[in-house]
This record gives structure tokens, sequence and C-alpha cells, in this order.
């Protein structure tokens, strides 16, 4: 499912308009991106959790070349689903 089908359900299920649901969609990710940027967790009961976590620096290697490359530390998101959502 893309962005567009999801917007589609969202419109279905929920009796809007699907601009309406752009907009809901659209707000819902910027909200959650700037609570992650934050420093924040954001818990939605039945769906999962999103934090922010660190990855530390570690050497890699290329995979054309060979050669050992150094990746730099750096924070990403991660996401641990409900128990209502796994499957």
């Amino acid at each position: 499912m893309n962005k567009a089908q999801l917007i589609d359900a969202i419109a279905a299920k929920s009796g809007m308009t699907k601009a309406d649901a752009k907009k809901s969609l659209d707000a819902t990710i910027d909200a959650v991106s700037e609570a992650l940027k934050g420093g924040d967790r954001v818990a939605l009961v039945g769906f999962g959790s999103f934090s922010v976590s660190e990855r530390s620096a570690r050497t890699g290697r290329n995979p054309q070349t060979g050669k050992e490359i150094k990746i730099a530390a750096k924070k990403v998101v991660k996401f641990k689903p409900g128990a209502e959502l796994q499957v």
C-alpha cells in the first residue's frame, strides 16, 4: 500500500473526502516527525510506538571494491508494533 492508497482507504472508512483524508494524514506524519526530532517517543496504543535510537559508528565494506569504509554514527527511528498489529 502506498500513500495514495492509504488516503483512499482513510477516506472510504471515515466518510471524509480524499482531500480531507490527505490533510489528516499529512498532519499526522508531520506531528510524529516533529515529536521524534525533538527526542520524544510516540506511542499509539494498539498500533505501536516510534522512538529514536542512536546507532554507533562502525566499519563497513564497499561491496564493489571490497575496501573498508567508516560509517558515521547517526540517529535512526525504530518502530515496535503493538500487540494488535502483530500478524
